[in-house]
């Protein structure tokens, strides 16, 4: 095998390895935290999916019959820090949670 070929050969290896390794380091950077959105769900059913943490903290406060929407959009921010889900309130149809989108 000539010289060329070889090198051609190992670079083009070198270059595959290269996008193996990059690859998921690429998908590891692909998240939803602090984006501003989340979701809220009822039981299982997701009623808001990644709407506006104002709009979901109004919509999880209407469901729960809360004056102070105030409090569940800090609950919404939280979430959308972290990606910890927050229950709002049990309701008949189910807990009614902020999810992160």
């Amino acid at each position: 095998m000539s010289v060329l070929k070889k090198a051609t050969a190992a670079a083009a290896g070198s270059l595959f390895l290269l996008g193996a390794v990059a690859g998921p380091s690429q998908a590891a950077d692909n998240n939803t935290l602090n984006d501003g959105l989340v979701n809220v769900t009822v039981g299982d059913i997701t009623v808001e999916d990644a709407v506006d943490i104002n709009v979901a903290a109004s919509v999880a406060a209407n469901l729960c019959d809360v004056a102070d929407i105030g409090s569940v959009a800090v609950l919404g921010e939280a979430v959308d820090a972290t990606g910890t889900e927050q229950t709002v309130c049990d309701s008949a149809t189910g807990p009614v949670r902020i999810v992160n989108n």
